[in-house]
């Protein structure tokens, strides 16, 4: 992984057998990156995506593999307990022109992944709501209270 940063902005480059989620989560521990929107494109031979089941509350996943076009990555940095969060959805093209997406759990880079990182200058919390089953936003004031 390579990456410059310009202001509030990270302009990466993942490398060929770097994984997405493993390498987003070290570049947002080494720079202390608490919050921000993820934009990507590039190339997986690799994958592992999701769909959560509203009414049973259950996550099914699907492995690809095979040369995949990256036509879209995009998501969101935030936080849960202290330590990085990363909500990331992708679609990916297969050599047929098929198009496959979902919640990335997880991508190898076949060739390259050119990443764009707003870093927003704050901090949100997860917290898992029983309700709807997932780890959702959960808005702090500045001393680190929960907004309602």
């Amino acid at each position: 992984m390579e990456y410059r940063r310009f202001k509030d902005k990270y302009v990466v480059r993942l490398q060929r057998g770097e994984e997405i989620i493993e390498s987003l989560t070290r570049l947002c521990r080494e720079n202390d990156i608490k919050l921000g929107r993820v934009t990507a494109i590039g190339a997986a031979n690799k994958a592992k995506i999701g769909l959560f089941n509203v009414e049973t509350k259950e996550y099914h996943s699907k492995e690809l593999e095979g040369d995949m076009e990256i036509t879209n990555l995009s998501g969101n940095i935030s936080r849960k307990d202290g330590e990085v969060y990363l909500h990331l959805h992708i679609t990916l093209c297969d050599k047929d022109n098929r198009a496959f997406g979902g919640h990335l759990n997880m991508a190898v880079i076949s060739a390259t992944c050119e990443m764009i990182i707003d870093v927003i200058d704050g901090y949100v919390e997860r917290e898992f709501d029983d309700e709807v089953g997932l780890n959702l936003f959960k808005f702090m004031d500045e001393g680190r209270e929960s907004i309602h």
